[in-house]
């Protein structure tokens, strides 16, 4: 099944094509943020939406792959919000299950771009999906799970934040 429709998605955090604060920067590997995922709200998804899930993809890291920040989902049907913070929960405060991340670990992992680079682009998007649970747990990977919601996805929407980290 191909995305049928938008997901309007909005942060107070940051705006579509705005700096992310430092606040949601990474903790660690020189980087000097509070970790503190954003907060995010969607508008509702579509007529059979059973569950969201939530991505945050950095294509610009210089991985070959892109960096994947934060995987939620099995977020209920009834939720289009997650609070700033929800990643530092182990179910994100809404009953749901965080993936595994690149940093190694099934949690919010903030941006940490190499000093010196230009400005990279998260990619923050909610997925609305027509399955309740995907049935995998906290080790799953944002590979296997965009294997998982391949034919699932009925509608996504993002928004893209900048963050480039002070040259070193």
């Amino acid at each position: 099944m191909e995305t049928q429709a938008t997901l309007n998605v909005t942060s107070s955090t940051f705006r579509d094509g705005q700096t992310i604060p430092q606040r949601a920067v990474f903790d660690q590997f020189g980087c000097t943020g509070q970790n503190e995922s954003p907060d995010i709200t969607w508008s509702p998804g579509p007529p059979g939406t059973k569950s969201y899930a939530v991505t945050i993809y950095d294509p610009d890291a210089p991985t070959t792959v892109g960096f994947v920040h934060w995987i939620v989902f099995d977020i209920p049907a009834e939720t289009t919000s997650l609070a700033a913070g929800a990643g530092s929960k182990k179910d994100a405060g809404v009953h749901a299950t965080q993936g595994f991340t690149d940093y190694g670990f099934s949690r919010y992992g903030g941006p940490c771009p190499p000093p010196g680079d230009p400005a990279h682009h998260y990619h923050l998007t909610v997925w609305a999906l027509d399955l309740e649970k995907l049935g995998v747990d906290d080790t799953t990977t944002y590979a296997k799970f965009r294997f998982i919601i391949r034919g699932h996805v009925l509608a996504k929407g993002e928004i893209v934040g900048l963050y480039a980290s002070p040259a070193g």
